[in-house]
């Protein structure tokens, strides 16, 4: 046997075409969409399925406009969580993705706003990034997004003057943008008790054994759900947050939480007036994220905002104070995130100290995709 690597175009072609057409998972009949342009990598393989005979917002999406070549499995990851970050605003929502992380989000008075500022809170990491909506697009929006490299662009309808910028064969940058209408956003689960039975979660181990999950969803449905925190400890008694933020803020702390469901734990959100300035994911220890998303905010966010007054939104509890000092000492004002710790009354002691208005969410929001 030649020990010579295997080239992408060959081994595409030696496996191309070998996933089955359909296939069963439990009770339910996946039907394939189609053959993917590679998985997470080149070198992978891999096909898309959807439920058979059920209503899929991603799964029954409509290329408006092709690329180059065809979509890959971390396009149709990136869409999937960018959809489920959109899915929460009434108003028009944007989520600029990354690596199935959203670098930025932006909830604003129109697309182009909502583009513009999701896009400008990490424009390095938007480079080649995939673009969701709740809304529309229209001429204005697309002509924004014409200005920098997308590789998509998905929403629940694009308008005929839109789709004439993106195709464009004068227009010097996305020339291969893929332009992409996806299904009822409003099929989608948002909160605890809405998921059925197809919305369940597959993880495949490393020996191919599967642990099979009912989706992550909140039961914090509005800003009025949100509940100051408390703690109680033999030393401090109970401890009640003194602190409230203001309605703006009550709103960007909500938004944070709902984008937040969405982000590789361990992770953290800030945001203020409607876009967030900062996200810090993936991190082996809650402070550590708190300080990335500080420190890309000092260097990439170009949106505009200042940090101080932004509130913050953590997915697991504060085991320490160490966490809301180090939010504190950058500017953050109130913060979002799960009771639970041992020390939840030292922790609410020490955001009061600090003028921090802190709420506790109703559940840990982990994501480990």
């Amino acid at each position: 046997m030649s020990n010579a690597p295997i080239s992408r175009s060959s081994y595409l072609n030696r496996n191309v075409g070998d996933y089955p057409t359909d296939m069963v998972i439990g009770n339910l009949t996946y039907k394939k969409v189609d053959d993917l342009r590679y998985g997470t990598n080149p070198h992978q393989t891999a096909a898309f399925y959807k439920p058979d005979g059920l209503a899929c917002p991603v799964g029954d999406m409509v290329i408006l406009k092709n690329g180059k070549s065809g979509l890959s499995q971390t396009n149709l990851e990136d869409i999937s969580y960018a959809l489920n970050i959109v899915k929460f605003f009434d108003h028009p929502a944007c989520a600029v993705m990354k690596h199935v992380n959203p670098s930025g989000v932006g909830f604003k008075a129109s697309a182009k706003d909502a583009y513009i500022a999701a896009r400008d809170a990490d424009p390095r990491a938007a480079f080649g990034s995939t673009v969701c909506f709740n809304v529309e697009v229209d001429e204005e929006a697309a002509k924004e997004i014409m200005t920098s490299f997308v590789e998509c662009v998905v929403a629940p309808k694009v308008s005929a003057a839109a789709l004439a910028v993106f195709a464009d064969p004068e227009a010097k940058m996305n020339k291969a943008v893929r332009i992409l209408q996806c299904g009822d956003i409003k099929q989608l689960p948002r909160f605890t008790g809405e998921a059925l039975p197809h919305h369940s979660t597959y993880k495949t181990l490393a020996d191919g054994s599967i642990v099979v999950a009912d989706p992550l969803l909140t039961s914090l449905r509005s800003v009025a759900e949100l509940r100051p925190a408390s703690g109680e400890s033999k030393a401090l008694g109970l401890v009640t947050s003194a602190h409230s933020a203001s309605e703006q803020q009550k709103k960007d702390l909500l938004a944070a939480w709902y984008i937040n469901l969405n982000v590789r734990s361990n992770g953290v959100v800030l945001v203020k007036n409607g876009v967030t300035i900062s996200v810090g994911t993936g991190e082996q220890d809650r402070v550590g994220a708190i300080e990335q998303a500080i420190e890309k905010f000092k260097v990439k966010y170009e949106g505009g905002e200042d940090i101080q007054g932004s509130v913050m939104a953590s997915d697991g509890f504060f085991p320490f104070a160490d966490g809301v000092e180090v939010a504190a000492k950058a500017g953050v004002t109130a913060i979002i995130s799960p009771a639970g710790s041992l020390k939840d009354a030292d922790v609410v002691a020490r955001a009061n100290e600090l003028g921090i208005a802190l709420y506790h969410a109703p559940e840990r929001i982990f994501s480990h995709h």
